[in-house]
C-alpha cells in the first residue's frame, strides 16, 4: 500500500490517516520519494520542505495515537505558491533577490489548510514575480514543463502547483488568480481547480512589508485550490471558507446556499466575445454540455456572455494604471525578457488619468451589475477555461501577436475575475495527447453550485491524473 499512497484521493489519504491504515508520516514519505523520482523531469517543486512536512506528520500520528480528533484534510500533503507565505521559509517570487526573504507566518490560506490537517510539503514554481507571462519560469527556479508533453506549457502562473498535482507529487496545491491562473494551468494539466468569488477565503499577500495593493489588486487576486479530483476540491474549498482579522474583505457567507428550484439553468458559450475558439475545445464545452443535460441540468446555448470587450478594456486600463508608478523598479527584477510580457500591454494601453480611472471605477461596478443579471437568469455558465489547446511555453512573451493571442485566449478567465464570480475548472478527456477540459461559472458565493456542476461532469468524462511525466509529442 505504501508504494500507491500518493495515488489515492486527498480524501483517500484523510480517511486512512484518521482510520490508522496508514501513518502520516508514511503518507508524506510516499510524496517526497514521489518529488524525488519526477519533480527533476518537470520542474515543478522549487523547495522541498521535508524535514517539517516530516515534522507535522509525526504530531498528526501522536494526536491520533492518544485519541485527538484529525481533521478532514489529516496529513495530506500540499504544495504552495511560491508567491504564498510559508512559516520559516523564502516566498520568493522566483526572483533571485527575494531567496532569503523568509516568511514570519502562514498567510491565511496556508493556515486554514494546516488546520484542516493538511501538510506543506514544497513550495512550487510561477513566473517571475507573477508578472514574466503566462508560462512557468521563473528567474530563479526555470522552466516548469508540461508532463503531457514538454513541447507545451504548463500554463500559469500556478503552473507548478498545476503540474505537481497532476504528477502525485502533492494531493494538493494552493495558487491563486486573477484572470485564469489557476484554471489555465488546470485545463493544460488536466486536474480541477476552484477560483473563488471575490472575498470568500480570506488573504494576505502583503509579503514586502505591512503596505497593502491597490484597489484592482485588492479586488482581482483570489487564492484558491487544484486537485485531482472534485470531491478533493470541495474538502480544500470547505477548509479555506471563512474570514480572518488579516483581511477585512473576506465576507462571513456560507459554504453552501440554499438549493434551487427545478433544474437549474445552464448557459452555454463555446466562443466568448466571438473571438474565435479551437475545434478541440468547443468539442470539450459540447462534450461537458451534454454531461450536464444527462445530469439533468437545463443546459441552454445563449448567444454571449455580457460586455465582455467592454470588461477586458476596463480591466486592462485599470490594471495598467495602478501597475505604472512601479513598473521602472520592477520591470529591474524580471531579468532578460521577463519585462516583455508587461511592457507589451503597458504599451498597447496607456495608464488612465485620475479622471478616467474614477469613471472606470462606475464601469467596473456597471459591469459586475450586469454579470449579476445574467447569471440570475443563468445560475450557472459553461465555457472554455483557454480557447486553445495548451500552448508553446512563451508564446505570450514572443511578440505582440504571441501575447494578443494568449491574452484572448484566457478572457473568459480574465472577465469572470473582473466581476468577482465563481468558476471550478474540470478536465473533459485527451484530445491528441493533451488534456482538454471547462470551467464553470456561478454567481457570487455559490461555489457549491459550480462545485456540483462540476462534480457531474467528472462523474460522466472521468479523473485524468495522475499521471507520469511525458516528453515531446506524449512521448515517455
Amino acid at each position: 500500500m505504501r508504494e500507491a499512497l500518493w495515488r489515492m484521493s486527498a480524501a483517500a489519504q484523510a480517511a486512512a490517516v484518521r482510520g490508522g491504515q496508514v501513518s502520516a508520516v508514511e503518507l508524506v514519505d510516499s510524496h517526497l520519494e514521489r518529488i524525488a523520482e519526477v519533480n527533476p523531469r518537470v520542474n515543478a517543486v522549487t523547495r522541498v520542505m521535508a524535514e517539517s512536512a516530516r515534522e507535522a506528520a509525526a504530531h498528526t500520528d501522536r494526536l491520533r495515537a492518544v485519541g485527538e480528533a484529525l481533521g478532514p484534510l489529516a496529513g495530506v500533503p500540499f504544495t504552495v505558491k511560491e508567491s504564498t507565505a510559508v512559516e520559516g521559509v523564502p516566498t520568493t517570487f522566483g526572483v533571485p533577490r527575494f531567496r532569503d526573504l523568509v516568511a514570519p507566518a502562514d498567510a491565511p490560506p496556508v493556515a486554514r489548510l494546516r488546520a484542516a490537517g493538511a501538510i506543506p510539503i514544497g513550495h512550487s514554481n510561477i513566473p517571475t514575480l507573477i508578472l514574466a507571462g503566462m508560462h512557468t519560469r521563473s528567474e530563479l527556479f526555470g522552466d516548469t514543463a508540461n508532463p503531457w508533453n514538454r513541447d507545451r506549457t504548463p500554463g500559469g502562473s500556478s503552473g507548478g502547483d498545476a503540474v505537481a498535482v497532476a504528477t502525485g507529487m502533492a494531493a494538493l496545491g494552493l495558487g491563486n488568480d486573477s484572470g485564469g491562473s489557476l484554471r489555465v494551468p488546470a485545463q493544460f494539466c488536466g486536474v480541477a481547480a476552484l477560483k473563488p468569488s471575490t472575498g470568500r477565503f480570506a488573504a494576505d499577500h502583503r509579503v514586502f512589508g505591512p503596505d497593502d495593493p491597490g484597489p484592482a489588486s485588492q479586488m482581482l487576486v483570489t487564492d484558491g485550490p487544484l486537485a485531482r479530483t472534485v470531491g478533493d476540491l470541495r474538502l480544500a474549498y470547505e477548509a479555506l471558507v471563512g474570514t480572518d482579522p488579516r483581511d477585512p474583505r473576506a465576507m462571513p457567507v456560507p459554504a453552501y446556499g440554499e438549493p434551487l428550484p427545478g433544474p437549474v439553468k445552464v448557459a452555454v458559450v463555446s466562443d466568448p466575445g466571438g473571438h474565435g475558439v479551437h475545434a478541440t475545445v468547443r468539442a470539450a464545452v459540447e462534450t461537458a454540455a451534454a454531461a450536464l443535460r444527462d445530469a439533468g441540468y437545463d443546459v441552454r446555448e445563449v448567444p454571449d456572455v455580457p460586455r465582455l470587450d467592454e470588461a477586458l478594456a476596463a480591466y486592462g486600463r485599470i490594471t495598467v494604471t495602478e501597475f505604472a508608478p512601479t513598473w521602472p523598479m520592477v520591470r529591474t527584477l524580471l531579468g532578460e525578457g521577463g519585462d516583455r510580457y508587461i511592457a507589451m500591454a503597458m504599451e498597447q494601453t496607456p495608464p488612465a488619468t485620475a479622471d478616467e480611472l474614477v469613471k472606470l471605477s462606475g464601469t467596473w461596478l456597471n459591469i459586475r451589475r450586469s454579470w449579476a443579471e445574467f447569471l440570475h437568469e443563468y445560475p450557472l455558465l459553461l465555457g472554455p477555461s483557454f480557447t486553445e489547446p495548451p500552448v508553446e511555453p512563451g508564446l505570450e512573451s514572443r511578440d505582440r501577436a504571441g501575447r494578443d493571442r494568449v491574452a484572448s485566449g484566457m478572457r473568459l478567465c480574465t472577465v469572470t475575475s473582473f466581476v468577482g464570480v465563481p468558476g471550478v475548472a474540470v478536465p473533459t478527456g485527451v484530445v491528441d495527447g493533451l488534456p482538454a477540459g471547462v470551467q464553470i461559472v456561478g454567481r457570487a458565493f455559490r461555489e457549491d453550485l459550480c462545485l456540483l456542476a462540476a462534480q457531474a461532469i467528472e462523474d460522466r468524462l472521468g479523473v485524468l491524473a495522475p499521471i507520469d511525466p511525458r516528453g515531446p509529442a506524449g512521448t515517455r
